[in-house]
């Protein structure tokens, strides 16, 4: 059995002083790959890098919606020229987050849509965060794949089923956290259960949302074993089938891991 991490942060504190621990500790658990993912130009060299170190790493280049703000200058050209790397499979994460506001709204969507472009002018997937910005994201989204080209997956999804369901009509996958496993998920696990088997992934987003029975500690890749085994048992399937599934999901989207 094989799982994959579609989503971590291999760099940020509590992983990054220990990484060789927190790889060696995902890989007895059957975890046999990792996509670190960037939040901010600044990040993109190192998240590479560990990428060019370990053959079961990949990387993604983007900025959270969070640093939107932080990156006025960011266009499609950059994304393009640091996604020509061979470790580099997907562009992201990138957004929108309405809930913390953290930058402008205005400047959010500019830099969504240039990784949008950059998705495009590529050929690889978006690694998409969405939060409280449901109509901006499905607008949007719904404007990118109308004019071809683009997919991707929504990582941690945390959504409405009516966005899960706007977004798999629209070609892209869904992305689990250790937040289904949380028990004032009802609305989410009801949501997993109706996922198409070929448009599910697993992911940690370590070191945050440590999934049950983990719930306290440092999230790290070895627990998207725990997130897989309760979704499994959600939609009444067996880990392995889980497994098999959601690795066969990743390889098909991010087709360049392959």
């Amino acid at each position: 059995m094989t799982l994959i991490d579609s989503h971590c942060h291999l760099n940020y504190e509590g992983l990054a002083d220990r990484q060789s621990e927190v790889l060696d500790n995902a890989r007895s658990r059957g975890i046999g790959g990792f996509l670190n993912i960037s939040t901010r130009q600044s990040e993109w060299r190192e998240v590479i890098a560990l990428a060019e170190r370990e053959p079961d790493v990949w990387a993604t280049v983007g900025i959270h919606p969070h640093e939107a703000d932080n990156h006025p200058d960011l266009g499609s050209a950059a994304l393009v020229q640091a996604a020509d790397h061979p470790r580099v499979i997907a562009i992201g994460e990138c957004g929108l987050d309405y809930f913390y506001d953290k930058s402008d709204r205005a400047s959010q969507r500019e830099r969504f849509l240039a990784h949008i472009d950059a998705a495009r002018m590529t050929g690889l997937p978006l690694v998409i965060h969405t939060r409280e910005a449901e109509a901006d994201t499905a607008a949007m989204l719904s404007e990118a794949v109308g004019k071809g080209g683009v997919t991707g997956v929504l990582h941690c999804f945390t959504g409405s089923r009516a966005l899960a369901e706007k977004a798999l009509d629209l070609g892209f996958y869904i992305s689990l956290s250790g937040i289904v496993t949380f028990k004032n998920a009802q609305d989410l696990q009801g949501t997993a259960k109706i996922l198409p088997s070929d448009r599910v992934l697993v992911e940690t987003d370590s070191p945050f949302l440590a999934p049950v029975p983990n719930r306290g500690k440092t999230c790290e890749p070895a627990f998207v074993a725990d997130t897989a085994a309760f979704v499994a048992d959600l939609r009444g399937e067996t880990i392995e089938e889980l497994a098999q599934a959601t690795t066969n999901n990743f390889f098909r989207l991010f087709a360049k891991a392959s």
